[in-house]
């Protein structure tokens, strides 16, 4: 199976949080988006750190790309993308 690189934005909490640790647990490749890097540290300790966390405000257009960007140069384009937040 190809590897999987997801992106998965709102992952800070709830939701978001549940849908970037069950794809972990899946085995994909995960970059958590969020508005609030204090949340993001906190779904980076429940993935024990195996996951790449980005402060993203999806109203901003250069914010989500730079969050794209920060993917591709960190664990290639992405295969999966989950817009929760």
């Amino acid at each position: 199976m190809t590897e999987r690189v997801a992106v998965v934005t709102g992952a800070g909490s709830g939701i978001g949080r549940a849908t970037a640790l069950a794809l972990i647990r899946d085995g994909a490749r995960v970059v958590a988006a969020d508005v609030d890097p204090s949340s993001l540290g906190e779904t980076a300790a429940l993935a024990e750190n195996s996951i790449l966390i980005v402060e993203t405000d999806v109203s901003d257009e250069a914010s989500v790309h730079a969050l794209f960007e920060e993917c591709d140069a960190e664990l290639g384009a992405p295969t999966l993308h989950a817009n929760i937040a």
